[in-house]
């Protein structure tokens, strides 16, 4: 079996095989995937790499693949107002949630608990099929969950403000140290 070890960054690389995967396959650094011609893969790419659709990777035989970010169930959220798209993705970030942010739009993984709490905000919903290419982590490296973690994590967190975490023990969140949210005015910068 061939193995996908590394990106490569070459102006004009011509790849010879598409490599189609959603955004939670494209975050997992360890996984067997398929080809799209049905050719079985070792993913062994580095700790904490995120694969965005447009990449390429080389093999260990010498070719190069293109990564295909597949369509997958998403929400498509847009607002009356820039005021309340930013509240929602106020909201979304809070629960560390990975977003998709576009001209006047965002786009997040289909969620029906989160489908709701935007709607009771007042964005509106509209679930589609489409490449999912969420932001990046504002720390570097992504927002990673899954089989592909073999460290041990303290989940201690030093806020002193509310903050939801009701999601995986084991992630990284990536943020930087916290923030009294008084100390942040217009803008979202820190004095």
């Amino acid at each position: 079996m061939i193995e996908l070890r590394n990106r490569v960054f070459v102006r004009g690389a011509k790849p010879s095989a598409r490599l189609a995967l959603t955004f939670d396959r494209r975050t997992k650094t360890r996984q067997r995937a398929t080809l799209e011609g049905g050719e079985e893969v070792a993913i062994l790419l580095p700790r904490g790499e995120v694969l965005r659709g447009g990449d390429i990777v080389a093999a260990s035989d010498g070719r190069l693949i293109e990564v295909i970010a597949s369509p997958e169930a998403v929400l498509h959220i847009t607002c009356d107002s820039p005021r309340q798209l930013a509240t929602a993705a106020y909201h979304l970030g809070n629960r560390h949630v990975p977003v998709e942010v576009g001209d006047g739009y965002l786009r997040i993984a289909a969620d029906h608990v989160l489908e709701e709490m935007l709607r009771g905000l007042g964005a509106t919903i509209e679930p589609m099929s489409a490449a999912f290419e969420p932001e990046g982590g504002a720390y570097g490296g992504g927002h990673q969950h899954g089989d592909d973690h073999d460290h041990d994590h303290d989940h201690h967190h030093d806020h002193d403000h509310p903050h939801d975490h009701a999601h995986d023990e084991h992630c990284d969140h990536g943020h930087g140290p916290p923030v009294h949210p008084a100390r942040i005015h217009h803008f979202g910068k820190k004095e």
